[in-house]
């Protein structure tokens, strides 16, 4: 298993942390899995999409913060981070991934990203790659 840091410096963002899985993945050895990408906090998560043009994980941000602005809800949570609890758990913690040939099988485009949604901190990323 692979640990991975991440730093994040705004409250929602998007971090491409794609060459960490990828280093991960080929240091594994692992010829054909899965590779299980995993967030340890309970604000952050795991998603894929697109890493090619920089505008898409700043306009996903952007709709993170105009769908909570959206929402006629009252968080009971004392913290002031319930937004967050709740885009984790619609986003997930984690994403399973194959691997083929000793690589993440990732589309052209497509990215892993640790979606931060109560930033700025550090955060931790675990990569544990399974297979043959």
């Amino acid at each position: 298993m692979s640990e991975l840091s991440v730093r994040t410096d705004e409250r929602y963002q998007f971090v491409s942390i794609t060459d960490g899985v990828k280093d991960a993945v080929r240091e594994s050895g692992v010829g054909d899995g899965i590779c299980l990408v995993s967030s340890t906090h309970t604000t952050a998560a795991i998603t894929v999409n697109e890493d090619y043009d920089p505008d898409v994980p700043r306009d996903l941000a952007a709709a993170c913060r105009a769908l909570l602005g959206g929402l006629d809800v009252r968080f009971e949570h004392a913290e002031g981070n319930s937004d967050s609890h709740l885009l984790t758990s619609l986003f997930g913690q984690a994403q399973q991934l194959l691997v083929r040939g000793g690589e993440v099988d990732l589309g052209r485009w497509q990215g892993v990203f640790l979606a931060e949604f109560d930033g700025p901190r550090r955060r931790t990323v675990r990569v544990a790659v399974y297979g043959a």
